[in-house]
């Protein structure tokens, strides 16, 4: 009998059958491995409790089987307690690399999208790993504050080194107003965007009294990095 629950070896729901231990904590590796790099697949909060309870099982079996052992002197045991703990260690080891994996893929996102995720992104996430970005990102903040003598310094932005301080971008969708160093402030709005060089509209080329927008922006680098990643502007390659 298994001492935590009452049930014989048999009769335990959730210990596998032969040839099938593991396979639910590796099939979590591969739904990782078949993602590209960047891409966070929604957790899995099925497949994670049934290797919790695949373990429980075979921590029960090896239980009754350890006191079997003492009890009635049951050496031929010991191999099958041996092959049981070994799985309980890989399926272990299993299911931290699947929640570590995915902290590593969250961590990237707030570098790539910043300190507000897409919904869809946001959709994936358990609920432990929108506590833990939240941490994460003010950590991230707090350090950044504190660069530069105290004046700040965003380590996020120019990943890459820049060609040039100002690139051309096209809205691709609302997303509001936005201030540049200036003190401009530029609607970012679908297919009805200000001019580059200034905050005023232009006459329509229609002749009517309609307004109407410039339709690229020429902003600086820094400013737009985030919202082109977010899918919020499109760089325009000339």
């Amino acid at each position: 009998m298994c001492p935590r629950n009452g049930r014989t070896k048999e009769q335990h729901p959730n210990f596998p059958g032969p040839g099938m231990f593991c396979e639910k904590a590796v099939e979590l590796i591969r739904e990782l491995q078949r993602m590209n790099d960047g891409q966070l697949p929604a957790f899995n909060e099925d497949g994670v409790r049934q290797v919790l309870q695949e373990m429980e099982a075979l921590y029960d079996h090896n239980q009754s089987d350890v006191n079997e052992t003492k009890s009635d002197h049951r050496a031929d045991l010991i191999p099958s307690i041996r092959l049981r703990h070994c799985c309980l260690l890989r399926n272990q080891r299993c299911v931290t690399a699947y929640l570590y994996d995915r902290l590593l893929r969250i961590r990237a996102l707030r570098w790539e999208y910043g300190s507000v995720l897409p919904a869809n992104v946001r959709f994936h996430m358990s609920a432990e790993e929108l506590q833990w970005f939240a941490c994460y990102k003010k950590s991230l903040a707090a350090f950044m504050r504190s660069l530069g003598g105290g004046g700040g310094l965003d380590i996020t932005q120019d990943m890459k080194p820049p060609k040039s301080l100002y690139i051309e971008v096209r809205c691709v969708k609302d997303h509001g107003e936005l201030e540049i160093d200036d003190g401009t402030v530029i609607l970012l709005k679908k297919n009805s965007q200000v001019s580059p060089s200034s905050n005023a509209l232009l006459a329509s080329p229609t002749g009517s009294n309609t307004a109407w927008f410039c339709p690229q922006h020429f902003l600086p680098r820094w400013k737009c990095e985030h919202l082109i990643r977010q899918g919020v502007l499109e760089h325009v390659v000339s």
